[in-house]
């Protein structure tokens, strides 16, 4: 039965938008028993720099983490690595899509919602609203491993299914600033 060329789609680039932003968000973390929560500042600078600062609630304690590139820097404490995603997730809650190159993507679209499987076997799915990254899962033996879901409601989730951890993110408000002072770049 002849059928009509299907129209040739790319993923959204799925950068960072233009210009340094502070965002500033409440968090909360469950790994198994523990529950651990507080405030925090992701400061970005595009294309690729982030440093992330978390204040554990009452003022117990805190801790950073800067990525630059593939670059993630993670002093101190294991708490603060639990707060930590994986690159690609960590990249993927702030926005932007950084996966390792693979060879096969095949992509579905409904309406304003673009699904993509990246790899053979699957080892990556995305999904776009529009242009914005919505959704990011690491898949691993065809089962969900982890994954980075942002609503439109200014909350970011990230779950690790095979740890069972998870963290969630509420952001308070996102502004746009001037240049950060080039010390925030080193721990």
């Amino acid at each position: 039965m002849p059928g009509e060329i299907a129209p040739v789609r790319q993923l959204p680039v799925g950068e960072l938008p233009s210009g340094n932003r502070k965002i500033v968000f409440e968090w909360e973390l469950k790994d198994g028993e523990m529950t651990a929560r507080g405030e925090g500042v992701a400061r970005v600078a595009p294309p690729d720099s982030v440093r992330l600062d978390f204040f554990l609630g009452g003022g117990l304690g805190s801790g950073a983490a800067v990525l630059i590139g593939d670059s993630l820097q993670v002093p101190g404490p294991d708490m603060i690595r639990k707060l930590i995603p994986p690159r690609p997730l960590l990249w993927a809650a702030l926005g932007r899509l950084q996966l390792p190159a693979d060879r096969d993507t095949t992509m579905r679209a409904e309406g304003t919602i673009l699904r993509a499987d990246i790899g053979s076997p699957t080892r990556w799915r995305v999904t776009f609203r529009g242009d914005t990254l919505a959704r990011l899962e690491r898949v691993g033996d065809g089962r969900l491993l982890e994954w980075v879901d942002r609503s439109a409601d200014r909350r970011v989730q990230y779950r690790s299914e095979e740890s069972r951890r998870s963290l969630s993110l509420v952001i308070q408000r996102s502004d746009a600033v001037q240049a950060f002072n080039p010390a925030i770049w080193r721990l």
